[in-house]
């Protein structure tokens, strides 16, 4: 593999192990929210970064959230712990039963979607969980193209060939892990062996074969969709439109995806070490992002509302010494950025995260 970015955050992640209990925990709750969040906002999920880290933490929903968005959020979680677990039996084999498994619980149950054809026709269909699709499905590019996927007979002995190729090529050892776990994500994703969540199984599985080989998981942001849809785009072009080729195909093949993967990967990892190493007053962390603030009183104003969340103006004015309107603005900037709300009970909840 040649790529000297991610070869280096690799090195600085091995050379900081082990981390500490306390860096350990602060590393997996800001993965568990970000990986969440955005995995599911990738596909259109409508909860805010806010939303799912009070649901993901406590259990609770602030504001008005669509009932299946955090039922899906919820079962994101369960399914994430699942990979994560099952990535430390490094001597198993992965099996087509887990991957189904996952499934059935990152989607729960069966579910009926309604559709309205043209003329007012209504047709329906289910969506299965934990079982191959039974029924076609594509999807339609941004340049207004269908791209068709494996169709419901070729699904089960493509995804045969699909496990026991990274099995093998596990155990030959000659692709990194990070490309295997690129190369894997690439394959499955053109089989889309599900009616619905092949998304967020192919980003789990990528994660699941990285936790495999010691190497941290890591999140694809949804602010970068985009270039990320459009990397896979590429690779279609390159491999071609049959399912079959994309379900084998080979790192050359898919040359703007792997290119595109190694940069995410490599700036995940880079920032999972500033987060742990980099430690200092004025930096935290929102969504994978690291937050430098100008001057001290930022810093001071959040962990004020951390330590009381139902600081009143007045002993706001008297922890930071400024006036009322200057923290009145100070407030309404971090409730745009996402960065802190009030629930229902005019409480503060502070959601981007200290760096000490």
């Amino acid at each position: 593999m040649e790529n000297k970015k991610l070869t280096a955050a690799i090195e600085k992640w091995h050379s900081i192990q082990p981390l500490s209990e306390d860096d350990r925990s602060r590393l997996s709750r800001r993965f568990t929210i970000d990986f969440n969040y955005n995995s599911n906002h990738i596909e259109g999920n409508t909860l805010t970064y806010g939303q799912t880290e009070i649901l993901l933490l406590f259990g609770k929903v602030i504001g008005e959230a669509d009932v299946k968005d955090v039922q899906d959020m919820a079962a994101s979680n369960v399914a994430l712990k699942m990979a994560s677990d099952e990535a430390d039996f490094r001597d198993v084999p992965l099996t087509q039963n887990f991957i189904r498994t996952l499934h059935k619980t990152l989607l729960r149950e069966n579910y009926t979607v309604y559709r309205n054809l043209p003329g007012g026709v209504q047709t329906s269909y289910t969506v299965h969980a934990g079982q191959y699709k039974t029924r076609p499905n594509s999807v339609i590019t941004r340049y207004g193209d269908r791209f068709e996927y494996a169709s419901p007979e070729e699904t089960p002995s493509l995804m045969t060939d699909l496990v026991d190729w990274y099995n093998a090529e596990e155990k030959a050892g000659k692709l990194h892990p990070v490309e295997l776990a690129i190369l894997f994500h690439y394959r499955y994703i053109r089989i889309h062996p599900f009616e619905d969540g092949n998304g967020r199984i192919a980003r789990l599985m990528m994660n699941y074969i990285l936790s495999r080989h010691n190497l941290p998981m890591v999140v694809v942001r949804s602010r970068l969709k985009h270039y990320y849809l459009e990397a896979l785009h590429q690779a279609d072009l390159i491999s071609g439109p049959m399912p079959a080729d994309g379900a084998h195909a080979s790192l050359d093949s898919i040359r703007p995806f792997c290119k595109y993967m190694l940069q995410v990967i490599a700036q995940e990892i880079e920032n999972d070490v500033r987060f742990v190493t980099e430690r200092s007053e004025n930096i935290w962390w929102y969504d994978g992002e690291p937050i430098r603030f100008r001057t001290a009183t930022s810093g001071k104003l959040l962990r004020e509302l951390q330590l009381e969340p139902m600081a009143t103006f007045a002993h706001l004015q008297k922890a930071l010494g400024i006036n009322r309107s200057a923290i009145q603005k100070m407030l309404q900037t971090m409730q745009d950025k996402g960065y802190i709300a009030k629930d229902a009970k005019d409480s503060w909840r502070v959601f981007i995260t200290p760096s000490v």
